[in-house]
């Protein structure tokens, strides 16, 4: 995803850019101080998301917000909590409160809506490491009470998100089939009685799922 940062203060931008070399899914093409000039920049380049400061000279992240027609993803990045509301109301992706940490920056990253079926692949954050990983390699996924567990052809990763999280970030290619399990349909080799089997792997298929699995594999 094309990206930009509108942000006057440079250790603000420098934070930012730091967190953004970690994540090679998202490219930086500009970064500006003021919002007038990343307005005339907006009509000739094409940009997904935009990570935007409110106390800005010249005009306000809110008014330049308010002045775009068909605005790309916002992030709004602030050391005042009281734009929230408004920025909310504006339709931002979320609200970032300086100083924040790579862990709620990726947070607000993992909130940006993308065509799910064109996402290659996903962040995983297991024992206090983040992991990319490509979507069609997880095999299926685990809830536990306090985590999820990821499972590709080779590792296994721990996960602080619900199935309910990865049920709405995950492409039309998974499905859940139980309470405590989503699967990658990709990997089905057989269904029999109330089991799929994924090559020798076999998971149970909840009470509840099981005429909806036939449904959509049907």
């Amino acid at each position: 995803m094309n990206c930009i940062i509108i942000e006057d203060q440079l250790p603000a931008q420098r934070v930012i850019k730091k967190y953004l070399k970690d994540l090679p899914s998202f490219q930086l093409i500009g970064t500006f101080e003021n919002a007038v000039v990343a307005l005339d920049f907006l009509k000739n380049h094409s940009v997904d998301l935009i990570f935007l400061d409110i106390n800005l000279p010249k005009i306000s992240g809110i008014s330049f917000l308010k002045n775009l027609n068909d605005p790309p993803q916002v992030i709004i990045t602030s050391a005042y909590s009281e734009y929230a509301l408004e920025g909310f109301e504006l339709d931002v992706v979320d609200y970032l409160l300086k100083p924040f940490s790579f862990e709620r920056f990726l947070k607000s990253i993992s909130k940006i809506s993308q065509k799910k079926d064109d996402r290659k692949s996903i962040f995983v954050k297991s024992d206090k490491e983040f992991f990319q990983i490509n979507l069609k390699e997880i095999i299926y996924i685990k809830g536990d009470d306090d985590f999820t567990r990821v499972y590709t052809g080779e590792k296994l990763f721990l996960d602080t998100r619900t199935l309910k999280v990865w049920e709405e970030e995950l492409p039309d290619y998974f499905m859940r089939i139980h309470k405590s399990y989503i699967i990658n349909k990709s990997r089905i080799s057989k269904i029999s009685g109330q089991r799929i089997f994924l090559d020798e792997i076999k998971i149970p298929i909840g009470r509840t799922y099981k005429e909806i699995v036939i449904r959509m594999l049907s």
